[in-house]
């Protein structure tokens, strides 16, 4: 049976994370409160961060850009997007 939670982001009871995405209390909090859903959301769009913003994760700022983005994304709340990335056309 797969585990749930109730997640911060979703507000609803979804499919919960496998294991917790990094080590000690932050990704504890994560693996009880966040969705896999919701997490695979935001690797994808921390990736488009990243490639579109040409963040160099060796630089402490962008490290600290992207946790803040992160904590943003998973309370629901307002975050940058990627300026210039397209979505992919499905429909072709």
């Amino acid at each position: 049976m797969t585990r749930t939670v109730f997640c911060k982001k979703y507000q609803q009871e979804l499919e919960a994370l496998a294991a917790a995405p990094f080590p000690g209390p932050k990704g504890e909090e994560i693996l009880q409160t966040i969705s896999k859903k919701a997490w695979t959301e935001w690797t994808e769009h921390q990736t488009r961060l990243i490639n579109e913003k040409h963040l160099n994760m060796m630089d402490l700022k962008a490290r600290k850009y992207l946790t803040e983005q992160r904590e943003r994304f998973l309370s629901g709340e307002e975050f940058d997007a990627a300026e210039g990335y397209v979505p992919e056309n499905k429909d072709k």
